[in-house]
């Protein structure tokens, strides 16, 4: 009995021996010519009519006392320039959202996210970051507390909390350990090293 199913060796058989054109070099045929016709109507767009590059404009930025003149595209956060364009990464990219304070910096002397601002916002801003805190070779107060009372396990969300501390004893929330609690709360540690992190903001707020 003859096979005439589809997609058989029997099938393809007796599409080669009609000598004709089955159905799958057709599709293939039909198919190669409509890529063409549309890679030939992609090239022959006039330039105007395609979408422009992205411009960019001259940011001056003082970074950790160091002053900078950038040509950026005026759509990158500050997080990004800080650590792709000026290779500062101690700042870091946590949700990039603006809802784990590891990207804490501070302009201008107060704290912000700086996943959630762009850096052509900021043109002639001071900021610091967690690498401009050493003096000398000596660490920062806070950095010193976080040491001593063990406020960091993986490190990751440290220098965002360490920034936001600094912030928080400069503003004046550090009186107490539910205070540090409230106005930290912005600065998510996954490990949980909670305690030694509010500890070290109330030492070091006392000897500030």
């Amino acid at each position: 009995m003859k096979n005439d199913e589809p997609f058989t060796d029997g099938a393809v058989e007796t599409e080669q021996r009609r000598g004709g054109l089955s159905r799958r070099s057709v599709l293939l045929t039909v198919g190669g010519v409509a890529s063409l016709a549309v890679a030939s109507e992609v090239a022959a767009q006039p330039i105007s009519d395609r979408p422009p590059a992205a411009s960019t404009g001259r940011v001056r930025l003082v970074v950790n006392g160091r002053q900078h003149e950038l040509d950026l595209d005026p759509r990158r956060s500050l997080l990004d320039v800080l650590r792709e364009t000026l290779d500062l990464t101690g700042t870091k990219k946590g949700c990039n959202q603006g809802a784990c304070g590891a990207c804490t910096v501070l302009l201008n002397g107060r704290r912000i996210v700086s996943c959630l601002t762009l850096a052509a916002m900021h043109d002639g801003a001071e900021i610091k970051t967690i690498e401009g805190l050493e003096t000398n070779g000596e660490l920062h107060p806070l950095q010193s507390a976080f040491v001593e009372h063990d406020g960091l396990q993986c490190g990751f969300c440290t220098p965002g909390q360490i920034m936001s501390g600094i912030g928080c004893i400069a503003e004046g929330h550090a009186g107490s350990p539910d205070e540090i609690r409230f106005w930290m709360s912005g600065n998510i540690c996954r490990c949980g090293a909670y305690p030694g992190i509010v500890a070290a903001v109330a030492d070091a707020a006392k000897r500030a």
